[in-house]
């Protein structure tokens, strides 16, 4: 029988890679024979994924329980915001939307949430042998040690153990290491067991002297230094990968940077692919010329819509669609498109409406119960007909006028204008069947043919992770750090 343990991953920064560090721990840990679950207390994301037991956590942690292979349930990320203002965000409690709140209303709130917390914790107790839990931002900042619930706070409730880890490539990684333990109590710094540096390029050996200096100083061992992985692809928590472009990419897909994007994980298929050329266009800018333009899910769709028309994309797009490009939205972007927005009860900002960009005939509504479904069918395009799959995610309920569905689920799914140049959907994930993919971008214009496969390459970099930390990292000193014999 294998022993029961837990382990948390806390980094100096957002970003430090925390959510890959758990993603590879739990590949290694089941590779080892243990039954693992990932485990995250608080997450702020406007990415975010749909639960077999129809709630709605964190993508980071869907993209975690892969790497565990299980199925994803609400229990793996029992409080997610989604910020909806830059000072308010919408607060889902064990996969379900409690209420809006704005940050200090939130700060108070939070000991009341500790305890559902440790009950999704327990429930996950059950289930597997080790928890391998993942900390939001830093746990050094001061001004959020207050009843925290994300990072040493929850570790303390929990009694569980903690890594550190650190990104080399912002700089100052010492600093950033040894900064963080001593701006921690002593019992907090008592749960550390260990440091790990990551994304490291060149020759390992010239950090000797700074390890050795850093474990002298903090009494914490580097468990390991791990190097930076090219190519490895795991879904974002929140942040827009950039795409490295070749020069040779020869169809150009635009995405309007709308202040609320949210999933924006729905384009990693096309940033993926080598004949693909993906441009998020950042405020300020105006939309470069495409054959493709995508309007992303929104957490605020009338703000965001407003922020589109302050831009003057909405502009640019009908210039666009004047020279015969395609035009696409997804969720909320499908929603712009449509003629009329309706929020009567404010659950997105103040209550009204708004006209939409006019493409589709399509009118929605905001409600407060929350689509949350996965969904499947059949895309028809061009004459063609393939299987599609993804999930939904919306507040609003939308009435088509018109007969040409754009995927047949349970129901009409989405909408295709009648001059076949606008086209829109709820559903996110789209891109990610590769025959689904091919078949929209040839509806855009693409005909250099190929697609990719972007479960398959998230099952790659998975494994290419766990590879490199059996390679670079002391895992059976760390297991020996929890009292751990590997193999019991």
């Amino acid at each position: 029988m294998k022993s029961q343990f837990d382990l948390m991953v806390q980094g100096t920064t957002s970003d430090a890679g925390k959510s890959a560090m758990v993603a590879g721990l739990c590949r290694v840990l089941v590779r080892r024979g243990y039954k693992v679950a990932p485990f995250k207390p608080q997450n702020m994301a406007l990415n975010s994924a749909v639960t077999a037991d129809g709630g709605e956590i964190g993508r980071a942690q869907a993209a975690q329980a892969v790497a565990c292979g299980v199925e994803p349930t609400i229990h793996m990320n029992p409080v997610l915001l989604k910020p909806n203002t830059d000072v308010g965000a919408q607060v889902i409690i064990q996969g379900k939307a409690l209420t809006n709140m704005e940050a200090q209303e939130y700060h108070h709130h939070k000991p009341k949430l500790l305890g559902k917390v440790l009950e999704s914790y327990e429930i996950l107790r059950q289930q597997a042998d080790v928890r391998m839990v993942e900390g939001a931002g830093s746990p050094a900042e001061i001004n959020l040690r207050e009843h925290d619930i994300a990072n040493m706070g929850f570790a303390e409730a929990a009694d569980c153990p903690v890594i550190i880890v650190a990104d080399i490539d912002r700089g100052g990684v010492f600093a950033h290491l040894y900064g963080t333990l001593k701006l921690l109590s002593p019992s907090e710094q008592a749960r550390v067991k260990g440091f790990v540096i990551n994304k490291f390029r060149g020759d390992p050996s010239l950090l000797d002297s700074g390890l050795e200096w850093l474990e002298q100083q903090t009494g914490v061992p580097v468990i390991g230094v791990l190097p930076y992985l090219k190519g490895l692809y795991i879904e974002a928590e929140d942040a827009i990968a950039t795409q490295q472009t070749d020069g040779d990419r020869l169809f150009t897909v635009v995405v309007p940077g709308l202040p609320r994007i949210s999933n924006h994980t729905d384009f990693d298929a096309l940033r993926l692919n080598p004949k693909v050329d993906l441009k998020f266009v950042r405020p300020g800018q105006p939309l470069p010329p495409a054959d493709l333009i995508v309007l992303p899910g929104s957490k605020s769709v009338r703000g965001d819509l407003d922020a589109l028309r302050r831009e003057g994309w909405d502009r640019q797009i009908a210039k666009h669609l004047r020279y015969g490009g395609k035009v696409m939205g997804i969720c909320g972007g499908y929603q712009m498109l449509g003629h009329t927005l309706h929020d009567p009860e404010g659950l997105e900002g103040e209550s009204g409406s708004s006209n939409g960009l006019g493409y589709l005939p399509i009118s929605t509504t905001l409600a407060p119960e929350k689509q949350l479904k996965r969904s499947e069918g059949k895309l028809t395009l061009l004459g063609q007909t393939t299987p599609v799959r993804g999930y939904e995610i919306h507040a609003g309920v939308s009435d088509v006028d018109g007969e040409q569905p754009f995927a047949l689920q349970s129901g009409l799914d989405g909408a295709l204008s009648d001059d076949g140049q606008v086209l829109g959907t709820y559903l996110h994930g789209v891109f990610d069947d590769p025959d689904a993919c091919e078949l929209l971008l040839r509806w855009a214009g693409h005909h250099q043919g190929g697609s990719v496969d972007v479960r398959a390459l998230q099952e790659q970099g998975i494994n290419q992770l766990a590879d490199a930390m059996e390679q670079y990292l002391d895992v059976d000193g760390l297991l020996a750090s929890l009292g751990v014999k590997d193999g019991q």
